[in-house]
């Protein structure tokens, strides 16, 4: 684990999650249906995969089918992960439940790339429970590494971006918690994402002190 010396104001805190790769594991998920994507337009699955790991979906249809319009390919895309919402097979990550279950109730909220509808799903298949506030995609105009998903979601908790914890797993998520002026801790990855303040090789890791920041907004970040 990595850590900075910022110290927390001491005034009411809260923790916004990123959710695949984070709480839930859709990597499989997520490369089923990009590979599927890429074959029904006679593209390279393993190259398409490649780059919608790092990219917006309008900005991965630019780099791999420039030729084609993007919001066909964007509906389906659609059509297939919300199929795969319906039949696919989900785990939530070790220590998700028992910290979602723990956390108070007012005190967390989803921050996704992802649509709220789709979120929805998932949890009810991993039986997570679902906080009051999900700032989806269609929520804000730029998604991350913008800070406006953050931003967005402490504007509506009424937070002070400085109170509130970003727990992520992407380098794009990460940079949009710091852009925000968050604290942000970083799960689910063998090495540290480049600016985190602290890394845990797992989320079951990270539990004790998020539960920790949630409920005494003291200590150190």
């Amino acid at each position: 684990m990595t850590s900075e010396s910022n110290q927390p104001t001491g005034r009411r805190t809260h923790v916004l999650f990123d959710v695949d790769g984070t709480l839930i594991d859709a990597l499989d998920n997520q490369r089923r249906v990009w590979r599927t994507w890429a074959r029904r337009h006679g593209l390279d699955p393993d190259e398409v995969h490649r780059v919608a790991l790092r990219t917006r979906p309008v900005e991965t249809f630019a780099q791999v089918a420039p030729d084609r319009d993007p919001q066909e390919c964007l509906a389906a895309l659609h059509e297939l992960e919300d199929e795969d919402v319906r039949s696919g097979v989900y785990t939530a990550f070790d220590g998700a439940a028992e910290l979602l279950s723990r956390l108070p109730s007012a005190s967390w909220a989803l921050v996704t790339s992802n649509y709220e509808h789709r979120v929805r799903g998932r949890f009810a298949r991993t039986g997570l429970p679902v906080p009051a506030l999900i700032v989806d995609a269609a929520a804000v105009g730029e998604g991350k590494p913008s800070p406006a998903p953050y931003l967005s979601a402490a504007a509506r908790l009424g937070a002070d971006p400085r109170d509130c914890l970003v727990v992520e797993d992407a380098p794009s998520g990460v940079l949009s918690g710091l852009r925000a002026g968050m604290t942000v801790w970083g799960v689910n990855t063998p090495h540290a994402v480049e600016g985190v303040h602290r890394h845990y090789p797992t989320l079951r890791e990270a539990v004790p002190d998020i539960l920790a920041f949630a409920s005494a907004g003291r200590g150190s970040r």
